[in-house]
């Protein structure tokens, strides 16, 4: 892996919750050694209230996050990306484009907190689930001593912290 922060990005279709939230952790707890970002195939074009009100209550800056397309990641200029991860189902399913300098990739799906049916309260909870299980996640890739790891060996460990959608539910 290059010299300076690795590059990470989230992709899910709607870009509005699970991928924004990565996104917010992995910058705030990426401490300097990883940039996050995320888009989407089909973004909604606004971040998700609840997704807003999570990460504020949470003490997260969200002015700067927003729904965006994966296009804008294709464009000349774009920040090489060292890893690509989808975080919804449907995303995955999806042709990706190709990434230039063929970033490692990984499936980490997890329900989505925005289609989550319920009062208030219970909607919050699904949000603050998906926080709690993507947070579990982000925690263990950031621990990953890359530097001493080879490609397949990174590539082994990123798919088991995918696999970890029912413990993570669980938990």
């Amino acid at each position: 892996m290059g010299d300076g922060p690795l590059n990470v990005l989230f992709l899910c279709t709607g870009n509005s919750a699970r991928s924004i939230i990565a996104e917010a952790i992995m910058n705030r707890e990426g401490r300097g050694r990883f940039r996050a970002y995320s888009a989407g195939s089909h973004p909604k074009g606004e971040v998700n209230p609840n997704t807003i009100r999570l990460l504020e209550g949470l003490h997260y800056r969200t002015d700067e996050l927003r729904s965006k397309s994966w296009e804008e990641f294709e464009r000349p200029g774009a920040p090489k990306l060292d890893f690509v991860f989808t975080v919804c189902d449907d995303a995955a399913e999806e042709v990706c484009p190709i990434w230039p300098g063929q970033p490692m990739t990984a499936h980490w799906g997890m329900p989505d907190p925005a289609t989550a049916p319920g009062s208030p309260a219970e909607i919050a909870l699904a949000f603050a689930d998906t926080y709690r299980m993507m947070s579990h996640r982000l925690e263990l890739f950031m621990s990953l001593p890359m530097s001493s790891l080879d490609r397949l060996s990174v590539q082994r460990r990123l798919d088991e912290i995918g696999q970890r959608r029912e413990a993570a539910q669980k938990a």
